[in-house]
């Protein structure tokens, strides 16, 4: 008799009897992948038994070598030898002001392109490169072909790194089933999402500090939803920069003043070597070039400290947004290789107060997280939990006087959809131009512009008739989706939010901040800005009904009318709101007069004609 195999969904001891979906953790220094087997998430390793594929890639002029292999062209061939690519993913190439040996073409203002042995590679080509090396070593290790993949990126990577990174995976053969904040990655590694027997709300900081990026995101775990209260981060600080720090001040104290490209990338090496060691000694000797310096843990600590002070400021903005203190805190989690450094660790211990959850590999969470949500995507386990993300900046439209109009505030769960009614603003109008923004600003020209659409083919209506329905739809990776469309007449128009690059590091914190900061400012010159637009509307509907039925007024009605007009006209030319409010009531006293006579006039017309009798047969 034949023996059958029962398992409960994703414990088979049988791989290839489920779907197969990996994790993957394309990080800026080192990136590796991982799935589930046998209900177990598990990293899967190369030939060679080793697990993190460094993110590099050497170009010669017939061939590519990847990982460990291209290492050794760091210091012999720098130009060619691209590393950090995450950093330029969806920024422009005026956003890139580190040093690094690349010669970069393209327009300051687009995504900038490297010119290599091979020619012109684009960051996400050479992302793609990388994501295949991940996806063979999957592929090789399982031996099957993988169906889906879930990828996971910075959570405060805005739209257009986003979209970078997702079309680098499609280029390398990748199914896309989410992109997934790396924060969100580690708590689902932790199981922070599965204790469902929690009394009260858990909440949790993950401290991701990688090779080229900072997040940190305060999570609550609530009956059975895991949601991201607050965000925030750099999208251009972590163990790189440690790196730099170390060879600024080495070349300060050996006096150089500048390096070469070899030298610098030897200087590079030997720093991160530096770093790392003193996490288990005391102090360590930086061999560089032709010179030797001693460097102990108090002066380490002293060099990184800038660095590691913009963290815990992002940290301490991040409880402020999420309205939690210190004591609301339940576990701190450590995610990324540079957590590895003792100075680190010793940083988050003092300012959290409590013993950081440093359990699980921190090179490794983030892939291990990432494949226990590629393997739910999939279909193969259902736990029954539910992951929220959230939206790094607000997301809004332009409106009338340079105003923004919120649709999607910051922090809000994603996915999710959000729909407001607009209209028309000039008599006639057959088009309108719907600009979408990203900031915390209330004045256009402060915030992020990420596109513009125009809407035509309105009907044409009297102003303020026409309904536009406008649509703004995040999903679940992140990506902005806008339509727009004319209830009456059905005409519509649609937009996905693709920026050629994203924001830089220091334009993120910038719109962060201001909205804080210049919150009082942004009040008033919101209320100057609508009293303005309502003044407007007032000339332009007095205007037009003086066209019409200027002769109703006498000489002084009229001249009495236009003196109140030029008031207001030059009062609009100021930011004196009080004045200008002053004005347009000095305006209504003969606005209204006016609009009296044509009310008295159309109601003589209606009633022209008619005789007393048809009143009163009317009301029989």
């Amino acid at each position: 008799m034949a023996l059958l195999q029962i398992a409960e969904p994703g414990q088979s001891s049988a791989p290839h009897e489920h779907r197969i979906a990996i994790g993957i953790d394309l990080g800026t220094t080192h990136s590796l992948v991982a799935t589930v087997l046998s209900g177990k998430a598990k990293v899967l390793q190369d030939e060679q038994g080793r697990v993190l594929l460094p993110s590099i890639v050497h170009y010669a002029e017939q061939t590519a070598t990847y990982g460990d292999a291209a290492k050794a062209y760091l210091t012999r061939d720098p130009k060619n030898t691209i590393v950090s690519i995450k950093r330029f993913m969806g920024r422009s190439q005026a956003d890139i002001k580190f040093q690094h040996p690349y010669t970069l073409l393209g327009d300051e203002n687009q995504m900038p392109a490297f010119e290599t042995a091979q020619g012109r590679k684009t960051p996400v080509e050479i992302s793609a490169e990388i994501l295949k090396q991940l996806k063979n070593r999957a592929e090789a290790s399982i031996k099957q072909p993988i169906q889906g993949a879930v990828i996971t990126v910075p959570a405060y990577f805005d739209e257009a790194q986003r979209q970078a990174t997702r079309d680098a995976a499609q280029l390398a053969g990748l199914d896309v089933l989410r992109l997934l904040n790396e924060p969100t990655a580690a708590a689902v590694a932790y199981g922070l999402d599965q204790d469902t027997q929690l009394a009260t709300d858990h909440n949790y900081v993950i401290y991701d500090l990688g090779g080229g990026t900072f997040d940190v995101s305060i999570l609550r775990f609530s009956q059975g939803v895991f949601e991201v209260l607050a965000t925030g981060g750099h999208t251009a600080l972590g163990g790189d920069d440690l790196d730099r720090l170390l060879v600024k001040w080495a070349k300060k104290q050996l006096s150089i003043q500048q390096l070469d490209d070899t030298e610098y990338a030897h200087f590079l090496v030997e720093a991160r070597r530096a770093k790392e060691a003193l996490s288990d000694a005391d102090s360590v000797e930086l061999a560089l070039m032709d010179h030797r310096l001693n460097l102990d843990r108090t002066t380490f600590e002293a060099i990184i400290k800038v660095a590691l002070d913009k963290t815990i400021n992002v940290c301490k903005r991040v409880l402020r947004d999420a309205k939690l203190d210190l004591n609301d805190i339940q576990n701190v989690v450590l995610v990324g290789g540079s957590t590895r450094s003792y100075a680190v660790q010793k940083v988050v211990r003092e300012v959290f107060q409590q013993e950081p959850l440093c359990t699980i590999n921190p090179d490794e969470v983030v892939a291990i997280g990432a494949s226990i949500t590629a393997n739910q995507l999939i279909g193969n386990q259902d736990d029954g939990s539910l992951l929220l993300d959230v939206t790094p900046l607000s997301l809004g439209l332009e409106t009338m006087g340079g105003l923004v109009e919120r649709l999607i505030s910051r922090n809000t769960a994603i996915p999710v959809a959000r729909r407001q009614e607009f209209t028309t603003y000039q008599d006639g109008q057959s088009a309108m131009l719907i600009h979408v923004v990203q900031g915390e600003r209330d004045m256009v020209e402060h915030c992020r512009s990420l596109g513009r659409i125009v809407l035509s083919g309105i009907p044409p209506m009297v102003a303020g008739q026409a309904r536009i329905e406008v649509t703004f739809q995040v999903d679940a990776d992140g990506l902005l989706t806008v339509t727009a469309r004319e209830t009456t007449s059905g005409v519509h128009a649609q937009i996905d939010i693709k920026p050629a690059y994203g924001l830089s590091d220091t334009d993120t914190e910038r719109l962060l901040l201001d909205g804080f900061f210049f919150a009082e400012e942004d009040k008033n010159l919101r209320h100057l800005s609508e009293t303005k637009v309502e003044a407007q509307r007032e000339l332009e509907a007095l205007e037009q009904a003086l066209k019409v039925d200027a002769q109703l007024l006498d000489t002084v009605q009229l001249d009495a009318l236009d003196q109140a007009k030029d008031k207001l006209k030059a009062q609009l030319q100021t930011s004196d709101i009080s004045a200008i409010e002053n004005a347009v009531e000095q305006l209504k006293i003969h606005s209204d007069a006016f609009a009296a006579l044509r009310m008295n006039q159309h109601i003589d017309h209606a009633l022209k004609g008619t005789k007393l009798d048809d009143w009163s047969n009317s009301t029989n």
